[in-house]
């Protein structure tokens, strides 16, 4: 890094190179005017108004089974009866938490067609919980 030359008066001058030092410096600064627009961008949540308290929703405990039967509130359902019941609660006003659980040994299948269910109806209050031990 360091360069040695001699000058006229036959005196060693020593002088650093500063080429990697400004190759570094020039990276450095261009990868800041890359990154630095991507962290000037806002993210807008909705907040809810400050007001009174919101009532509690009813909760509706979704279970999906082993063998991929849906379960209503711990009660095993048909597949037509689960449409009726998740039609029913869109119409519900405030609609209903729905809280999926399944079963470890379910299909994803089996999960991914009670939670195309849930959308297909419009319920939006949709979580998974996990209540099985591990």
């Amino acid at each position: 890094m360091a360069m040695s030359t001699q000058a006229s008066t036959g005196d060693l001058m020593s002088e650093m190179n500063t080429t990697p030092l400004i190759d570094v410096m020039l990276v450095l600064l261009v990868l800041l005017i890359i990154t630095l627009p991507l962290q000037t961008n806002a993210l807008r949540i909705d907040m809810p108004a400050a007001g009174g308290a919101v009532p509690p929703r009813a909760v509706v405990l979704l279970g999906v089974d082993i063998d991929g039967a849906a379960m209503w509130n711990g009660w095993r359902i048909t597949n037509a009866s689960l449409d009726a019941r998740l039609a029913a609660a869109a119409q519900q006003d405030p609609q209903p938490e729905i809280h999926l659980s399944a079963s470890r040994l379910a299909r994803y299948d089996a999960v991914a067609a009670v939670l195309t269910a849930t959308q297909r109806h419009g319920l939006h209050a949709v979580g998974i919980i996990d209540t099985q031990k591990y």
